[in-house]
């Protein structure tokens, strides 16, 4: 089970809610997934309306624990300022709080992600911050009560991967919160080497919305998140110069 504070899921694959071709595809694209986290920003809802948002309008929600996310913010203030209007309206105490710093690489601010998630933490928020993949953020990160760490594959919405592997596998080997990789992953290669290399869950959306068939991607990625997370508690094997054969010779019949 994937645990983040006080909730526990069968699925490690969290999903974006953005940029489908339409609410049909998107409905059946996150039922392919498996997923049981949906995350979604927080400035696209009208969140004080009677009705359900639009662009959720074909979700049945009651199915889902939701993750808003700061998307948009560019200071601290501006986050919390955003994640108060989400908890405000009832959608969830989880918080994936987002604060970008770079708007060309869309890379987030460390300094200012630290001073949003310690307000939050305060006031009673499960805190899910995202970083890019620096190590010692990381353990900040943790050592400040965050209850997960989200360190990017990549630039957001790249579909680059994982561009610095042994900077993510340092990350998971220190943590003792759930390491969930997001941001940057294009393929099931990609959620799946994550995995391997020892993250709790991946984060994405692109990578399933702008697939030219979202659906069999979704359930691609939801293999992929499983076979990863199968193949790091398995243990991978130790790479070897030279070859060795998968047939013992010993016990051989020689003609």
């Amino acid at each position: 089970m994937l645990e983040i504070g006080p909730y526990k899921f069968k699925s490690r694959l969290l999903l974006g809610t953005g940029k489908y071709p339409s609410f049909d595809v998107q409905k059946a694209a996150v039922d392919a997934s498996g997923s049981e986290v949906l995350t979604f920003a927080v400035r696209r809802m009208n969140i004080f309306d009677a009705d359900q948002p639009n662009f959720l309008e074909k979700l049945d929600l009651e199915k889902y624990k939701l993750l808003p996310n700061t998307a948009g913010a560019k200071t601290a203030e501006e986050a919390v300022r955003i994640a108060r209007l989400s908890k405000a309206s009832g959608l969830c105490d989880m918080i994936k709080v987002e604060v970008i710093g770079c708007s060309k690489t869309l890379l987030p601010d460390p300094v200012e992600t630290l001073k949003a998630a310690e307000i939050l933490l305060e006031e009673g928020f499960i805190v899910l911050p995202y970083i890019s993949d620096d190590v010692v953020l990381a353990r900040k990160i943790e050592e400040l009560g965050c209850h997960a760490v989200m360190p990017c594959a990549s630039p957001i919405g790249t579909g680059q991967g994982i561009i610095n592997p042994m900077n993510l596998q340092f990350i998971t080997e220190q943590a003792n919160v759930p390491v969930i990789v997001d941001a940057g992953i294009g393929s099931p290669a990609d959620a799946a080497l994550a995995m391997e290399l020892g993250a709790e869950g991946v984060l994405l959306n692109t990578a399933v919305s702008a697939a030219k068939d979202p659906v069999k991607m979704a359930k691609a990625m939801k293999l992929a998140v499983e076979a990863g997370r199968l193949g790091y508690e398995a243990g991978k094997m130790p790479r070897r110069r030279y070859a060795s054969a998968s047939s013992p010779e010993e016990g051989m019949v020689f003609s």
